[in-house]
């Protein structure tokens, strides 16, 4: 998820100085290494950000995943408990 966000942030970045220096009617050398610049920076900008959405989904889905087992596994122990209980009746 991280790659994807850094890769997606990059070229957007990217994109918007090259559009941004076309309307501009800026030189290309300098619209190239500006464009070079924003793609560098928000890319590791995605990167982070993709790190951290990919930490906290990953830590969401395990507590639900694990509360859901705790769930069945209590579920599991009350009918067997019901069911001694209820045959020594």
């Amino acid at each position: 998820m991280s790659r994807s966000f850094a890769v997606s942030l990059g070229t957007l970045a990217m994109a918007l100085v090259v559009l941004r220096g076309a309307i501009g009617g800026e030189l290309a050398g300098q619209v190239a290494c500006e464009s070079i610049v924003a793609l560098i920076i928000f890319a590791g900008v995605g990167y982070v950000s993709g790190w951290i959405a990919d930490y906290l989904i990953r830590d969401a889905l395990e507590r639900n995943f694990r509360a859901r087992v705790d769930w069945y596994r209590d579920g599991l122990t009350d009918s067997v408990y019901d069911k001694t209980n209820s045959s020594k009746d």
